[in-house]
């Protein structure tokens, strides 16, 4: 029995729990107690040790004229239910699936219109008023962490720079740095890690891992190279759309993080 590997509608890689059950070579009677372990059992997700979350690592496949139960699970809950059971065959599907993840972590299997979107959304990322908006709803993820206090280390952690090394870098190309922000100084020495950063910031708020937020951040930087974007501050001005052809749905989509419209692609 070989194991599918299903596409959804939002380009997300699943297995079924049909499938994945099959392919294991479980007992075949125990099937509905199985599945329901699996779904209530605890895991060492990327993001944390928890139990699997609708709509996030699985979700319910729906027939008009079956009775058994059957999911759609992730990538990653798969290959890590399948670590967990008693199956012989157990090592050769978790390998598999291991492989599988880390190419979707590292954006290898993007969907045409998730490469699209990722255009649309680094041209968006160059407004401060979405950049703002990223940021606080990344921080809003980890507000209730007891580290939540250390956001400014953690971020500058995950970005891979802190404040302090900005001012360093900012003397050596003779600016001053007094009273400006991360962006600001960012505006001086590489105003292209602005976008890398937002993108950064709105893929964690997203739910997504670290490397693929950072991943998508980086894809995000070489497409606002090669368009050029303007940093554009729009909180007391007016936009110049035209200028980086702005998508104004999507633009509203990051500005008040509605995960349903534009931003649902992911």
């Amino acid at each position: 029995m070989e194991l599918q590997i299903l596409i959804s509608k939002k380009g997300t890689k699943v297995v079924t729990s049909s499938n994945l059950y099959d392919a294991l070579q479980l007992p075949l009677h125990k099937y509905n107690a199985t599945v329901e372990k699996w779904l209530t059992d605890v895991y060492g997700f990327k993001d944390d040790v928890r139990q699997p979350l609708l709509m996030k690592d699985y979700a319910e496949r729906k027939f008009k004229y079956r009775k058994q139960k059957d999911y759609y699970i992730s990538i990653e809950m798969a290959k890590l239910i399948t670590l967990n059971s008693n199956s012989d065959v157990k090592q050769k599907y978790a390998k598999w699936l291991l492989s599988l993840e880390e190419k979707v972590g590292n954006a290898e299997l993007l969907t045409k219109e998730q490469i699209i979107a990722v255009i649309e959304l680094t041209k968006v990322m160059g407004l401060v008023s979405c950049q703002e908006s990223a940021e606080k709803q990344h921080l809003n993820v980890i507000s209730n962490d007891d580290t939540s206090y250390q956001w400014w280390q953690y971020r500058a952690n995950l970005l891979g720079y802190s404040a302090n090394k900005l001012r360093k870098e900012m003397v050596k190309i003779g600016k001053t740095y007094t009273g400006k922000t991360l962006r600001q100084m960012l505006i001086c020495i590489d105003k292209f890690e602005i976008i890398r950063m937002a993108v950064i910031d709105l893929f964690m708020a997203l739910g997504k891992s670290k490397d693929y937020a950072c991943n998508m951040g980086d894809l995000a930087k070489v497409f606002a190279k090669e368009m050029n974007i303007t940093i554009w501050d729009d909180r007391d001005a007016a936009i110049n759309f035209s200028h980086n052809n702005i998508n104004l749905e999507l633009m509203r989509d990051v500005q008040s993080f509605n995960r349903t419209g534009q931003l649902a692609v992911w």
